[in-house]
């Protein structure tokens, strides 16, 4: 009895050993950290990806030239096989803005800072007209403007108003908060909130009506509000290649556009000018920027550890905190790792993709092309070789831990990689899920795909505005982040294990649009 429970407890104990996770050795871990604090050149990444490179629009001329510079970017810090890969077709085609001026004449002059939306259409260069408020709640009350509005410029009506707020614009996320974050909420988590597809397809329908109608009047212009502080926010129109050029729609800050609605509502005259030229061009493809560090083991090197961020952005600043910050952080990660001259059992492979602000076309693209055929419902030959995807799209704050997505297995791996990095802050490990960005590409078919926990600074108040600039970037967090990032995917590239994907995958991996 006695030696049964012996050998028992040696199996088990001889099954952990195999098991068991592995950190890379201090001596490394201090290199790393000297290469990216002592010898950082994120500072340089950084500005080249904001000012350098501009607004990066899906399919816009800009995007195209973004991708050229930044495949030489990457050649110069060494790694291997930098390219431009096709990841989706894209029927809205590109658009760049390259005239944008707007002001009220009347009552008074006043120039505001606008922003035209993505897609939208041109002025017949300087124009000016009366403005109308526009309230239109139902398809019938459309008719009470028919016939009434050709030349005008119309002033939708305000969604937003403004609330002061007494807490600080920049925020970092407490130990009591890291704490609620690190509980795992599937045990007390509710049921799921229902969506309304009726409501959201009826909404739809009208302002499908709004723009159709708006058309056949011939306004000059659409002005709405959006974005606080006189900043305005970015969005874009529903168009597609080979469709009429849509009427020129302008947004103004909430301000500016609450002023003169705000007017127009107690039946004063409000009269506006504006230049607006933009271009489209039939680029109907999303792309991807990718390059690597080859593995050399022999039985690892067709396993891929990836790490990336989306490279697009609106068009209204240069796309700092969303998403050149993730696109840096892991430029600079790759370049660490490049420069330590460590070579990997596994490849490490940077990825930064196309189009994620207008539905993750770049990262959907890459999976559908490398990791799962979603029409044959099978999984393709880099499903087996994928080990980990490290995505950063959450602004420029520090990392302050990772969301595991209810993948229990990976837990282990996290425990033993993030000892040295603890005293940057990186603690917090969580089964929670979160959403909104290219790693859900990944972990809707069972794969290990995280996002990371991040303090949000002034991220809600800025991503998507054309405040989004090179100042929205805390370069002291974006250094540590990278060498959090270098750290976790060198020992993702060396551990002799690696995080199984979740039980039940691939054979149970959804259909496209069903959500579990």
């Amino acid at each position: 009895m006695k030696k049964s429970i012996f050998l028992l407890i040696a199996a088990c104990l001889a099954n952990t050993a195999i098991f068991a996770q592995t950190c890379l050795s201090d001596d490394i871990a201090y290199k790393v950290k000297n290469e990216g604090f002592a010898k950082s050149q994120l500072e340089e990444i950084a500005q080249f990806m904001t000012d350098d490179l501009g607004p990066r629009l899906a399919a816009s001329q800009l995007k195209v030239r973004a991708e050229k510079m930044v495949v030489e970017k990457l050649a110069e810090l060494g790694l291997s096989n930098p390219r431009v890969e096709f990841a989706s077709d894209f029927t809205k085609g590109g658009w760049d803005n390259q005239m944008n001026y707007v002001a009220m004449t009347a009552p008074y002059y006043c120039s505001f800072a606008a922003n035209p939306k993505a897609w939208s259409g041109s002025t017949n260069g300087l124009v000016s007209g009366e403005c109308v408020l526009f309230d239109v709640q139902t398809k019938a009350d459309l008719e009470k403007y028919r016939g009434k509005l050709a030349g005008k410029i119309i002033i939708m009506p305000a969604t937003q108003t403004y609330e002061m707020k007494f807490t600080p614009l920049a925020t970092r996320i407490t130990d009591e908060q890291l704490e609620e974050i690190a509980r795992d909420p599937r045990a007390t988590s509710s049921a799921r909130r229902r969506f309304s597809m009726g409501n959201w397809q009826s909404a739809r329908e009208l302002q499908q009506a709004i723009s159709s109608f708006l058309k056949e009047e011939k306004v000059l212009a659409i002005v709405s509000g959006g974005g606080t502080f006189n900043v305005p926010s970015s969005r874009g129109t529903q168009y597609k290649v080979g469709e009429p050029e849509p009427t020129p729609e302008i947004i103004l800050s909430i301000e500016s556009h609450g002023r003169m609605a705000r007017m127009l509502a107690k039946g004063e005259k409000v009269s506006m000018e504006l230049n607006i030229k933009n271009v489209f061009t039939d680029n109907q493809r999303i792309n991807n920027v990718v390059a690597e560090i080859p593995g050399t083991d022999p039985k690892l090197k067709n396993e891929v550890i990836l790490i990336g961020g989306h490279l697009d952005s609106w068009h209204g600043g240069t796309g700092g905190a969303d998403n050149a910050s993730g696109c840096i952080v892991m430029m600079e990660a790759m370049r660490i790792i490049k420069a330590l001259g460590i070579q990997p059992k596994r490849t490490i492979r940077i990825a930064l993709w196309g189009g994620e602000e207008q539905g993750l076309y770049g990262s959907r693209g890459y999976a559908d092309q490398y990791l799962y055929d979603n029409k044959k419902r099978k999984a393709l030959a880099g499903y087996k070789n994928f080990a980990l995807y490290l995505n950063m799209d959450n602004g420029s704050g520090r990392f302050r831990g990772i969301y595991l997505e209810e993948n229990d297995q990976a837990v282990p791996f996290f425990e033993a990689w993030k000892k040295p990095i603890e005293s940057l802050g990186f603690t917090t490990l969580t089964l929670r899920k979160t959403g909104g960005t290219d790693h859900m590409s990944f972990t809707r078919l069972g794969l290990p795909a995280y996002q990371f926990i991040q303090d949000e600074l002034e991220y809600d108040r800025t991503y998507h505005t054309v405040m989004d600039t090179y100042e929205r970037l805390s370069i002291s967090d974006l250094k540590t982040d990278a060498v959090i990032v270098a750290w976790l995917a060198l020992n993702a590239a060396m551990d002799s294990e690696r995080i199984p994907v979740l039980p039940g995958y691939p054979e149970n991996i959804p259909a496209p649009g069903i959500r579990r």
